[in-house]
Parts: structure tokens; C-alpha cells; sequence
């Protein structure tokens, strides 16, 4: 559903980019973050309906961070889908242990993400 707010946390800037474009496009409101501190500042600002995270981030990684939402009351609904370019085969079962929703490997499909997103939204609901 478009309009909702998504939260895009991602270090690289070319895939940033090209998720906030595609996102954009299809009508969402994003907001973008390249590391887990100033995502945890920009969640203080705004309720996002879904949080796409990179697992890979500087600093904190996107799986840390993920556990450390999972245990707010205020982010438990939020559907958080990991994305990573070193798709192992545990990486899956390490981002869905820690807590996300789902999972998606680069590089992403930019015909299907807004599709998947949209069904992750639409099932919080």
C-alpha cells in the first residue's frame, strides 16, 4: 500500500539510492539511514510501517540492531525484512533468528520489491 512510511537502513550509497528511488516511485514515504545510530535517532521522529535493513552495517551490524528493536514494545509490529549481498546459506536462518520478517539477497529485484513489501505491510495489519 502506498504512502506508508518505510525506514531504509543501508551503507552502500548505490543501493540506497536505488531503493529509495524504486520505493519513492511506488508512492512510499522513505527515509534512509547508513548505520544503526542514526537509524535508532530517526525512529524517534516517525513510526515506519516496515523496515528494510541491511545486514552488513558499520558499527552495529543489522542483526544486532534488529534484536535490539524486537525487545522495544514500540517496534515489536514492525516487520523488519534483512537484505545482504553475501548470501550464505545461514544467513537466512541468523537474520530470521534475530528477529526479521524476512529476507531478501542482493542484488534486489526491482521488479518484486515493491510487491514484497506491500504483502509484508499489508500482513502487520
Amino acid at each position: 500500500m502506498s504512502g506508508e512510511a518505510i525506514l531504509i537502513i543501508e551503507d552502500n550509497p548505490l543501493n540506497l539510492k536505488m531503493m529509495d528511488y524504486l520505493l519513492t516511485v511506488n508512492k512510499y514515504e522513505v527515509h534512509k539511514a547508513t548505520d544503526a545510530k542514526e537509524a535508532l535517532s530517526l525512529l524517534k521522529t516517525f513510526q515506519p510501517a516496515l523496515i528494510l535493513i541491511d545486514i552488513q552495517l558499520p558499527g552495529m551490524d543489522g542483526l544486532e540492531l534488529t534484536r535490539k528493536l524486537k525487545a522495544e514494545p514500540l517496534y515489536q509490529q514492525i516487520p523488519i525484512i534483512a537484505i545482504t549481498a553475501y548470501a550464505m546459506e545461514t544467513d537466512k536462518e541468523k537474520a530470521l533468528a534475530a528477529g526479521c520478517d524476512g529476507y531478501i539477497a542482493k542484488p534486489i529485484d526491482i521488479k518484486t520489491l515493491p510487491g514484497i513489501i506491500a504483502e509484508y505491510i499489508q500482513s502487520k495489519k
